[in-house]
């Protein structure tokens, strides 16, 4: 949605560990292929010196040394520390909002499940929109699109052309056509948000290709994500992978930060430089969703004030989740 709009730890036993992951949720490994599995690296984050025996400065009430003093040492030997940023409008989470966090997720990727089994041609995009409305209300949480700023559907239905915010209406799926489904629900006052890429019939080498593309630039966006790295670092391997196929990435979207309101600090950007930017810190939430085009990068809004196409009319492509920034890597909450 407007504002634009997978590492991890370990599985649900790893709220504490750690996108698929706490316990025993996946993260991502570079296999030659990128694909998930179940752990990722860390790296420590040096933000700011803090005396020994003072309160940490990631609020956690302990003691400097106690906390994140080991972990920054490391960050200084290997890297250059971040510049200072102030995080005053970042909501850094407690553990019952992560929980609550997860919950609403849990939900979005279940409905995302459900869309995927009922997919194809022939299927009207107010259709989909009335099977994420039932679905959401009958597990007793709320469609977050749904009037959010005067949007008027429940899920957003973005098709070939469309970059993002598709309004669903009586357009019939066809043969060849992608679409991108971006669902969010609120649970509990929790918001979760993800969105997938559906190829419906035999579709074009090209679209594959694109659709491809799309999902490896969300999931190499997702292997920057860890303490001690920077939105930048996220936007720079981003950015880089679609560039280096012919790709492009646009940039009037971007991912942003999620959890206890629909969008919140920080924006993420899907290009940048390596670097640069605010500090990922543990506890942050936000959504990774890198919209790729076939064409150029550029993009235009409908007159309904919310479709963005592509100007040329090339293909766009788009996958999204919702992360979790843990004490030594990412979280995918939406996996």
């Amino acid at each position: 949605m407007r504002g634009c709009f997978r590492p991890s730890l370990t599985g649900r036993e790893g709220l504490r560990s750690g996108g698929q992951s706490f316990g025993k949720r996946p993260e991502l490994r570079h296999n030659g292929k990128f694909q998930l599995n179940h752990r990722l690296h860390s790296q420590g984050a040096a933000i700011k010196k803090v005396a020994r025996n003072a309160p940490c400065w990631c609020g956690s009430g302990k003691k400097y040394k106690k906390c994140h003093l080991s972990q920054d040492d490391e960050a200084r030997r290997t890297r250059a520390a971040p510049t200072p940023w102030k995080h005053a409008d970042i909501v850094f989470k407690t553990p019952a909002q992560i929980e609550g966090i997860y919950h609403a997720c849990q939900l979005t990727k279940e409905i995302l499940d459900l869309v995927g089994e009922r997919i194809g041609a022939g299927v009207t995009t107010a259709e989909i929109n009335r099977w994420v409305h039932e679905e959401t209300l009958a597990r007793n949480a709320i469609p977050a699109p749904l009037n959010y700023k005067g949007f008027p559907k429940s899920v957003c239905t973005s098709i070939n052309s469309v970059i993002c915010h598709g309004i669903p209406d009586g357009t019939l799926l066809e043969d060849g056509d992608i679409i991108n489904v971006d669902v969010t629900t609120i649970a509990d006052g929790y918001y979760g948000d993800a969105s997938r890429m559906f190829l419906i019939g035999e579709v074009s080498k090209a679209a594959k290709q694109l659709v491809a593309t799309a999902k490896d630039c969300l999931e190499i966006g997702i292997l920057q994500v860890r303490p001690g790295a920077t939105v930048g670092d996220i936007g720079y391997a981003i950015q880089r992978h679609a560039e280096k196929l012919g790709y492009t990435v646009v940039r009037e979207f971007t991912g942003h930060g999620i959890g206890i309101s629909f969008h919140e600090a920080p924006v993420i950007l899907h290009y940048g430089k390596r670097g640069k930017g605010m500090p990922l810190l543990p506890n942050m939430t936000f959504t990774i969703e890198p919209m790729i085009n076939a064409g150029r990068r550029e993009c235009q809004i409908l007159s309904d004030g919310w479709t963005a196409v592509t100007r040329d009319g090339s293909l766009s492509a788009q996958w999204e989740h919702t992360l979790l920034v843990t004490e030594t890597g990412v979280e995918i909450l939406t996996a």
